[in-house]
């Protein structure tokens, strides 16, 4: 029939009547015949199997038709510090940013919105966090990813969570999540565990004015993180400076001799000096030790010449003693032998002895007496 307009709205569907681009009511299942002689009537069919319900008009029919919107939508508002967790059959879905109107279709799909408040708490529980996490295999958008920090603290660390440039907590090791919404949010993690610092090739001019490179190596640890942080733009760097303060100050008050001397003075005095300082700031230094003290090479020809002069005076002094003591030890044999004509004989064999094992062959005249008398005589002149 002419005008007549036949709409069949399916079980799944509903659809909504337009006449001069103003809502109307809600066709439901069915068949619906509409008279539209001038084409001052539309209708636009929603599959419900997609709860959300988009509209240009929305606001109007929020205005105008509260009894129709309570009939068929569910009508979820949000403050400005307020974020809403849609679940849809019991299963986490989408998220709704704060200050967001949505209307969701009744019917079909069992539709529950949480709404959380994060204006003071915006720490996501751990049982969602997951959940968010994984926002593709779930079948929630991937733009909710974005909708939160999300961040690990390792074992060892420690996380310090900072709101706006504040500070506001510690967070121990885990996996946390939160809103982004209204707020930067930010964590930084410090490491707890025992560190090593190396200061590398400091250039430095001793006592009595000799140019050395040292490197140093130290132990330290973070024990207050908080402190550490509030007191200092960055305590790496303090640390690393104040050992070259420490270090510089050493070894400028001491001559070459001494630094080569003893070392390990050096080690104390430096520790010393930079445990005191960083205690403040919730650091402490375990330990401190020179590893290097590398000198310019006309300076190492010096000390070797030196070192080598040493020695060999060292080595004279020795072998004279030595020869003293010999000498003395000769003189004292012949003293003894001067007294005792027995152990005179007694040498004189001895003498004998080693003579006759390089003899092949001796021929003795004048029996044993000529053996023992006249073989050696040692004749010693009279005064």
């Amino acid at each position: 029939m002419l005008g007549i307009k036949r709409i069949v709205i399916a079980p799944h569907e509903r659809g909504v009547y337009l006449q001069d681009r103003k809502i109307i009511k809600i066709l439901e299942p069915g068949v619906h015949r509409v008279f539209d002689l001038f084409g001052r009537s539309s209708i636009e069919v929603y599959d419900l199997t997609v709860a959300e319900f988009y509209h240009t008009y929305v606001d109007v029919l929020l205005k105008e038709n509260a009894d129709l919107v309570a009939k068929h939508f569910q009508v979820i508002e949000l403050g400005e510090y307020e974020v809403g967790l849609v679940y849809k059959n019991g299963k986490l879905n989408d998220v709704l940013a704060p200050a967001t109107r949505q209307l969701y279709w009744k019917g079909l799909i069992d539709v529950d919105v949480k709404i959380q408040n994060i204006e003071t708490d915006f720490a996501i529980s751990k049982n969602i966090v997951g959940l968010i996490a994984h926002s593709r295999a779930n079948g929630m958008p991937t733009q909710v990813v974005n909708y939160v920090t999300m961040i690990e603290i390792t074992d060892n660390h420690l996380g310090l969570l900072i709101v706006d440039g504040e500070m506001k907590q510690t967070l121990k090791p885990g996996l946390y999540a939160f809103w982004k919404f209204n707020r930067n949010v930010k964590v930084e993690q410090v490491e707890l565990r025992m560190q090593v610092m190396e200061v590398q090739g400091q250039e430095i001019l001793t006592k009595d004015k000799v140019s050395l490179r040292v490197n140093l190596s130290a132990q330290y640890q973070v024990t207050d993180p908080v402190i550490a942080r509030s007191k200092l733009v960055n305590f790496v760097d303090y640390i690393y400076r104040e050992l070259q303060f420490a270090l510089r100050q050493a070894v400028g008050g001491r001559t070459l001799d001494m630094l080569l001397g003893n070392k390990d003075e050096l080690d104390k005095v430096i520790f010393s000096a930079v445990k005191e300082k960083v205690a403040e700031f919730g650091l402490v230094v375990r330990s401190v030790g020179v590893k290097d003290v590398i000198l310019p090479g006309d300076m190492k020809d010096i000390l070797n010449k030196v070192v080598e002069a040493e020695k060999v005076a060292q080595a004279n002094v020795i072998k004279r003693r030595e020869e003293t003591a010999a000498t003395r030890s000769m003189l004292n044999t012949a003293k003894m032998m001067d007294d005792n004509p027995t152990l005179m004989r007694l040498k004189e064999l001895e003498i004998l002895e080693k003579v006759t094992a390089k003899v092949d062959k001796l021929t003795v005249f004048g029996g044993m007496d000529a053996v023992l008398n006249d073989t050696i005589r040692l004749n010693v002149k009279a005064d």
